[in-house]
């Protein structure tokens, strides 16, 4: 059986799920960053080793002032509810995105987070803020030309040398990226890592899936026939 290490989420819609229950926008994402606590605990009995979620990504800043506000004061939440139960897990927090835009307060809960898992080493959960996939890879490709400049590396790398300017330099490739929601696009996200991934498109609202929703998007990735690019005796 194929191992599944490494999963990637687009959590999509929490402010439906919410206007359809007949609550504010806010409540919806209330409930799906309570719902990273419950996924991230699935994720691990399922044997994934690297979670990787999209909270905020670069052009979640178009949104209303007020919901982009509450959207900058979930992590405090999230963490300040759930943190001390990650680290009795062994769960390593990581960032990815450009963090030093974010409100300092912001900013400094997702660092603190980074800082007090260091030197965990069970489920990854890596929490995308103020990511873009595209602006990431900007990112690397500037790296890269810096250090040519500078004499610190030599033109021609190849994919595994470009790679190490990513934020993900230290993560596998993407196995599997979920959508939830209905929706069906990538939205500028991991656009490198997820070059081979399998993809799963499902009806359910984020705060909606659940460790049996997941299972069952394993279990779905377990049948594919992953042939990145080759032929099999099928």
């Amino acid at each position: 059986m194929q191992e599944c290490r490494h999963v990637a989420i687009i959590m999509d819609g929490n402010g439906r799920w919410a206007k359809a229950k007949g609550l504010p926008r806010t409540a919806g994402h209330k409930a799906g960053a309570d719902n990273v606590r419950t996924i991230a605990i699935a994720a691990n009995d399922l044997g994934v080793k690297y979670l990787t979620l999209y909270a905020f990504s670069t052009e979640n800043w178009k949104r209303s002032k007020d919901e982009v506000g509450y959207l900058m004061k979930l992590p405090a939440y999230l963490f300040g509810r759930y943190m001390k139960e990650f680290l009795q897990r062994g769960y390593r927090i990581r960032m990815l995105g450009e963090l030093d835009v974010l409100p300092p307060a912001t900013e400094k809960v997702l660092r603190d987070a980074e800082e007090e898992s260091k030197n965990n080493t069970g489920l990854s959960l890596n929490i995308c803020m103020n990511y873009g996939s595209q602006r990431e890879i900007t990112l690397a490709a500037n790296a890269y030309a810096k250090d040519v400049a500078e004499g610190k590396a030599k033109l021609g790398i190849d994919e595994a040398g470009f790679e190490q300017y990513l934020m993900t330099k230290d993560f596998p490739p993407v196995d599997l990226l979920i959508r939830t929601s209905g929706e069906e696009r990538i939205s500028n996200y991991l656009l490198w890592q997820i070059a081979y991934a399998e993809l799963e498109f499902i009806p359910e609202a984020w705060p909606d899936f659940t460790p049996d929703v997941m299972k069952r998007c394993i279990e779905e990735y377990h049948h594919r026939n992953r042939r990145f690019g080759g032929l099999t005796n099928e």
